[in-house]
C-alpha cells in the first residue's frame, strides 16, 4: 500500500486547533477522561438496578426509569449539541456538560427517592450528550488528516473498552461498597476534568469569529427543529428502551411512543432541509461518504451495546456463570480491544478505509459466527476467547468510520457531523439491544414449543430419558415421589436447550446484518492520500 499520492493534510490549517502552544496529544487525554467517565456511566448502572430498587423500595420495573430517563435526555441533546457548540463557544458549552454531568453525578449518588434519583439523570443525560459531539470535533481540529487515525485510536480506547468494563465495575462497586458510589465516582473525574480543560484546552480565534458572525443580527434558534428533535427521538428511545417490558404494540403507551416518534422525525427532516438555519444539518448526508459511514456506525453500536448486553447474559442464563464470571469474560475482550487499538491507529490513512472495514467486518461475523457454535457445556475459556475475537475487530470499525466521516467536509461542519454520528451510534446501540431481545424472546418461545412436542408418554425417548433422570435423584428404583422432580429436571433442561438454541438464532441474525452492511464499505469514495491513491 506504498506510494501515496497527493498530501492528506493540503489544505488543513491549525486555526482551528484547540492546543493552542500546547502537544496536541495532551489534548486527547485531557477529554478522554470525561469521555470516560460518560460512556462507562451509560452501562455501569444496568448491573446494580436491583440494588436500587430495593434501597428506594421501588419495583424492579420503576427502577428501569433510572436508565431510560438517561437515555432519553442523552439522545435529545446529542443531535443539537453540534447547533449549541457553535452558539455557546465549543470550550465554553464542553465545560457546561462536564460541569452538569459531575454535580448531577452528585445529586445522583445522594437522592433519597427514586424520583429525586430520576430527576438527577435526565440533567446527567443532558450533560453527558454534549460531551462526545464536542470531543470528536476537538479532535477533527487539531489534528490534520494524516494523525487523525491515531488521535481517534487514543480516543476510541475509552469509547470502545468503557462500556466493556461497566459492567464489572457495576457489579463490583455495587457488591463490595453501595450503588450510590456508582455515580459519585464521577465527582473527582469530573473536577479534574473542568480544571485540565480550563488550563489546557484552547478556544481559538477562528471558531470565535465563526461564532460572532452566527450571532451577528441577533441569536436565531429554530425552536420548531429543537421541538421535533426532542419529540422524534426522545420518543424513539422510549420504544426501543421499554418496548420489550411493556409487550410493544400490544401496549398504548408504546404504540402512541412509537406513532409520535415517527411523525415527529418524518417531519423533523422536511422542516430542517427547507430551513435556512437547521439546529441539525441534515443537508450532510449530501456526503456520500459520510453517509455511508452514519450507517456502518449504526450497526457498530448495535454490534457494541447488543453483543455486551447479550453474551453475559448468556453465560450467567444458560452456563450458569457467576455475575463476576460473566464479567469476566467481557473484560478479556476489553484487553483485545486495548491490543488492536494502535495498530488501527497506524493503519487508518495508510491503509485504504474500505479494505479496513471490509476486513473488519469479516472477522466481526466470523466472531459471531463462532458465537453461534457454542453448546451449553462451553469452558470459560473457550467463551473469553470467542468475546476477544469479537472485540479485537471493534476498533477497527469504531476508528475509520469516525476519521472517515469528516473527508470531504468543511472545517464548519466538524461540531454536527460529530453530533448526528454520535446519534447513529446511540441509536445503534437501543435498536440493537432492543432488537436482540425480542428476536431472543421470541426464538425461546418457539424452540420450547418445539422441543416440548415430542415431550408425551408415546415416545419411548421420553419414557426412557424420564426413567433415567428418575433414577439419578432417587439412586435406585423409580420411586412415585421422585415424578415431580423428574419433571422439574426434565422442563428445567428443555428451558436451558431452548435458551441456547435462541441465543444461537439471535448471533447468527448479527451475523447476517453484518455481511449486509459489508458492500458499503465498497461504495466509500477514496479520499487524497489513501494508500494505493
Amino acid at each position: 500500500m506504498a506510494g501515496d499520492k497527493g498530501d492528506p493534510d493540503a489544505g488543513w490549517s491549525s486555526a482551528r486547533s484547540a492546543a493552542g502552544r500546547h502537544n496536541p496529544w495532551l489534548i486527547v487525554i485531557v477529554i478522554s477522561l470525561a469521555t470516560f467517565m460518560e460512556v462507562l456511566d451509560t452501562a455501569i448502572a444496568n448491573v446494580s438496578l436491583t440494588h436500587i430498587a430495593g434501597s428506594l423500595a421501588v419495583s424492579p420495573d420503576e427502577a428501569t426509569w433510572v436508565l431510560t430517563s438517561y437515555l432519553v435526555s442523552n439522545a435529545v441533546i446529542v443531535p443539537i449539541s453540534g447547533w449549541l457548540s457553535d452558539v455557546v463557544g465549543r470550550k465554553r458549552f464542553y465545560m457546561i456538560s462536564v460541569f452538569l454531568f459531575t454535580v448531577s453525578s452528585l445529586m445522583c449518588g445522594l437522592a433519597p427517592s427514586l424520583a429525586i434519583l430520576i430527576f438527577a439523570r435526565i440533567f446527567q443525560g443532558i450533560g453527558g450528550g454534549g460531551l462526545a459531539p464536542s470531543e470528536q470535533s476537538f479532535l477533527a481540529d487539531t489534528f490534520p488528516p494524516s494523525k487523525r487515525g491515531m488521535a481517534f485510536a487514543a480516543y476510541g480506547v475509552v469509547v470502545v473498552v468503557a462500556p466493556v468494563l461497566g459492567p464489572s465495575l457495576g457489579g463490583t462497586i455495587t457488591d463490595n461498597i453501595s450503588w450510590h458510589w456508582i455515580f459519585l465516582i464521577n465527582v473527582p473525574v469530573g473536577i479534574i476534568s473542568l480544571i485540565l480543560v480550563h488550563f489546557l484546552v484552547d478556544e481559538p480565534e477562528a471558531l470565535e469569529r465563526d461564532r460572532r458572525r452566527k450571532l451577528k443580527g441577533g441569536l436565531k434558534v429554530d425552536g420548531i427543529g429543537f421541538a421535533l428533535v426532542a419529540l422524534g427521538l426522545g420518543c424513539f428511545e422510549m420504544t426501543m428502551d421499554r418496548g420489550q417490558r411493556d409487550d410493544w404494540f400490544g401496549s398504548s403507551f408504546i404504540t402512541t411512543t412509537a406513532i409520535v416518534a415517527a411523525i415527529s422525525l418524518v417531519t423533523l427532516v422536511i422542516w430542517e432541509l427547507c430551513h435556512r438555519d437547521p439546529i441539525v444539518n441534515l443537508r450532510l448526508f449530501a456526503h456520500r461518504n459520510f453517509t455511508i459511514c452514519f450507517a456502518m456506525m449504526l450497526t457498530f453500536g448495535a454490534i457494541l451495546f447488543g453483543s455486551t448486553q447479550l453474551i453475559p447474559q448468556m453465560m450467567q442464563q444458560v452456563f450458569g456463570y457467576t455475575a463476576t464470571e460473566a464479567g469476566l469474560v467481557i473484560t478479556i475482550g476489553g484487553i483485545g480491544a486495548l491490543v488492536a487499538m494502535p495498530l488501527t491507529g497506524l493503519l487508518t490513512g495508510r491503509v485504504q478505509t474500505r479494505i479496513l472495514l471490509g476486513v473488519a467486518f469479516i472477522v466481526q461475523a466470523y466472531a459471531l459466527w463462532n458465537l453461534s457454535g457454542f453448546e451449553t457445556g462451553v469452558p470459560f475459556g473457550h467463551a473469553a476467547m470467542a468475546r476477544f475475537y469479537q472485540a479485537v475487530a471493534l476498533p477497527f470499525l469504531f476508528v475509520p468510520i469516525t476519521a472517515q466521516s469528516y473527508a470531504g467536509l468543511e472545517p464548519q461542519q466538524y461540531g454536527q457531523a460529530s453530533a448526528i454520528l454520535n446519534v447513529a451510534r446511540n441509536l445503534g446501540g437501543s435498536i440493537g439491544i432492543s432488537s436482540a431481545q425480542a428476536l431472543l424472546e421470541q426464538r425461546e418461545q418457539f424452540h420450547q414449543s418445539r422441543l416440548v412436542e415430542g415431550l408425551n408418554p408415546l415416545n419411548p425417548v421420553y419414557v426412557d430419558g424420564l426413567g433415567q433422570i428418575g433414577r439419578t435423584l432417587s439412586g435406585g428404583p423409580l420411586i412415585s415421589d421422585a415424578d415431580t422432580s423428574r419433571l422439574a429436571n426434565l422442563y428445567a433442561l428443555v428451558e436451558k436447550q431452548a435458551a441456547m438454541l435462541s441465543y444461537i438464532d439471535v448471533f447468527h441474525t448479527l451475523m447476517i446484518i453484518v455481511f449486509i452492511v459489508i458492500p458499503f464499505a465498497i461504495l466509500l469514495k477514496p479520499t487524497r492520500g489513501q494508500g494505493g491513491h
